[in-house]
């Protein structure tokens, strides 16, 4: 309505100010006032239609807004009675279900008095049984004048015995057939790892020898008043032998990787045909970096062939160490990842964890590789390297355990004790012949059986153990003691062995009776 107010306002001005003009141009002062009459009866006609209309737009709003309440009072009322219709299911619901619980309640009442009175008739009854078996009670130990508690004693020393003689008998039975059982079992896991593990049959001999061209050369490599040789085994730390051998230097050193470097300096050396001190110093320099390069690729690649990815630096450097280093003519890293693949295929078909049994295999061997700088057995220094660098118990236990250095305490160090004798032990992996084994094994019972009072000498573990049985009567447990620390000594001293010799003594006391 406003809006057509405004319209009819915006018309009246135009329409003034058009008369205006126009009779002040014309200066006709009565047709002015015709039109602005006019124009006066068209605007209240058109406000008087503004007004119908906006009165028949209000009327039509006004019904609507009616018609939209209506609709909601209904739908609001609607809503009530289904409201109110649940509301009286509910009711019912509950009132019923009142019901029943009052009937279980006096079901559940009427029970539990049936059960008070029929628990005072078996309260009364079981008196009546307690009297009753005190009177034959009574009347059985006076029968046979013996008590309750003496009657009851024998009882059970009867039931006793008979029960021990089953059990033993059970307990036996049970014990061979567990042991026919598991020694079939490792024999078919031991033969099936055996063959899966497709290894070389080849010995590998330590190379200490160089060739040369010429004899000529040789006073080339000893040099004037020797500055060369003697700068060649400042630098390396190798021993270099120049005998009468034709064309051939010999390399003497305990450590197998400064043993290659020099081997690989030498030969630069001949090749590159000059020879003096500072040239020396140069060539060892690039052999040493070479041969570390070498082994630590040796290393990382026995990882990889292994699965094994997350092995600290210093284990891989080591590692790749036992690639120069031989045990009995086999090469200790093929050695090594032989003994992990065994692990593998063995702790599979038990069910344990292969990768654990892998690693363990892998570097059971480790401490071969620094031996000659630390004292003591491989297996201790191995597993202590090991620990070192963070590698877990059982791995490091096992380490420790694969030579009986320690008792083994878990599956992975006896599968690694196992692997580690058949990779030793197949066709072509060793040099030494069974006829020098034997001597070695005679020999260490040959020892122990000179000292006085030894009965019996077995060699046992591929001579890593010697048993002494000692007589009673002539040795006590002091001299054992005694005993154990000479053969141990003596056999240090007479005999070469890899690894160490466990001595044990075994005195048994016996007591002797004769029946007449």
């Amino acid at each position: 309505m406003e809006i057509i107010i405004g319209i009819v306002c915006l018309a009246l001005g135009a329409g003034g100010t058009a008369v205006a003009m126009r009779s002040a141009k014309q200066g006709s002062l009565r047709e002015a006032d015709s039109k602005l009459e006019s124009a006066r009866t068209q605007a209240d006609q058109m406000i008087g239609d503004a007004q119908r209309q906006a009165e028949t737009m209000k009327k039509e709003a006004l019904l609507e807004a009616k018609e939209e309440i209506l609709q909601s009072k209904q739908a609001a009322e609607a809503e009530e009675k289904q409201r109110k219709k649940e509301l009286r299911t509910l009711e019912n619901r509950i009132m019923q279900r009142e019901e029943s619980l009052d009937r279980r309640n006096d079901a559940l009442d009427k029970r539990e008095h049936q059960l008070s009175s029929q628990a005072g008739q078996v309260e009364k009854r079981s008196r009546e049984l307690d009297e009753l078996v005190q009177k034959q009670t009574a009347e059985l130990e006076r029968i046979s004048e013996l008590t309750r508690e003496d009657a009851h004693q024998e009882l059970l020393e009867k039931v006793r015995g008979e029960v021990t003689h089953e059990a033993a008998a059970i307990i036996r039975e049970s014990e061979q057939k567990v042991k026919a059982e598991c020694h079939k079992t490792a024999q078919e896991i031991i033969s099936l790892a055996i063959q899966r593990c497709a290894a070389d049959h080849t010995a590998e001999v330590t190379v200490t020898s160089v060739h040369i061209p010429s004899d000529d050369l040789k006073g080339r490599i000893i040099g004037r008043e020797g500055r060369n040789i003697r700068t060649f085994e400042q630098v390396s730390g190798v021993n270099l032998v120049i005998d009468d051998t034709p064309e051939t230097v010999v390399l003497s050193s305990f450590d197998p990787v400064r043993r290659e470097t020099a081997r690989v300096a030498l030969e630069n050396l001949i090749a590159d045909g000059r020879i003096h001190p500072a040239r020396i110093e140069e060539m060892y320099q690039k052999a040493s970096a070479l041969v570390q390069q070498r082994v630590r690729e040796a290393g990382e690649q026995a990882a990889f062939d292994t699965g094994i990815h997350d092995l600290h630096p210093e284990l891989v450097k080591t590692l790749g160490a036992l690639r120069y280093r031989t045990s009995f003519g086999q090469n200790v890293l093929t050695h090594s990842i032989e003994v992990a693949e065994l692990c593998g295929i063995m702790a599979s078909e038990l069910g344990v964890d292969a990768n654990i049994a892998r690693r363990a295999g892998l570097l059971h061997d480790l401490g071969k590789a620094i031996d000659h700088e630390v004292e003591g057995p491989h297996a201790v220094i191995g597993a202590d390297l090991a620990r070192r660098y963070g590698e877990k118990p059982v791995i490091v236990h096992a380490i420790e355990a694969h030579h009986g250095d320690v008792d083994p305490d878990s599956v992975v160090a006896v599968l690694v004790m196992a692997a580690d004798a058949i990779s030793a032990s197949r066709p072509g992996a060793r040099r030494e012949s069974a006829e020098n084994y034997i001597k070695r094994l005679e020999k260490l019972e040959e020892i122990a059986n000179a000292h006085e009072g030894v009965e019996r000498t077995y060699a046992m573990q591929a001579g890593r153990e010697v048993h002494v049985m000692v007589q009673p009567d002539k040795v006590s447990d002091a001299e054992s003691t005694v005993l154990a620390h000479d053969i141990a000594h003596q056999i240090e001293e007479e005999m070469e062995y890899p690894g160490q010799v466990r001595v044990v003594v075994i005195r048994e006391s016996r007591a002797v009776d004769i029946a007449k």
